[in-house]
């Protein structure tokens, strides 16, 4: 995991005011690494984790899936329609990537408010495939 923690610390020095970043295993809602410019409690380090699970992976985003590959009269099957998602809080922008090599990963990263949010999504892309590639 040494080379992830590498590829997450390179990824959140590039993408502007990143106060933090991780990498979730969504399936298991297991927090793979992470990085941070402060401490943050263990409880709620888990807990974003689990949440970034049901973002992706949650009950009603699964069953809207399937009902879209339903109505299009597709057969079910692994592709999955969330690819990004981007939360604006009071203070905050996060921004949830999911792997394109690996679905079941999601890169998190989380910016100051006065972040450009173009500039912090395209930076966030860029550095996927890095991190992908450390997994």
């Amino acid at each position: 995991m040494a080379n992830l923690d590498q590829q997450l610390a390179l990824a959140s020095s590039a993408i502007p005011e990143c106060l933090a970043a991780g990498y979730v295993d969504i399936n298991s809602g297991m927090l793979l690494a992470i990085k941070t410019v402060d401490s943050h409690p263990r409880e709620i380090i888990d807990m974003v984790a689990a949440a970034t699970g049901d973002l992706f992976a949650g009950s009603n985003v699964t069953a809207i899936e399937k009902m879209f590959n339903k109505s299009r009269g597709l057969a079910e099957s692994d592709h999955h329609y969330f690819q990004e998602i981007i939360v604006n809080s009071d203070n905050l922008i996060h921004v949830f990537l999911r792997g394109k090599q690996y679905p079941d990963y999601v890169a998190v990263f989380v910016c100051r408010k006065s972040a450009n949010l173009g500039m912090a999504l395209t930076k966030a892309r860029i550095a996927m495939p890095n991190l992908e590639a450390a997994v």
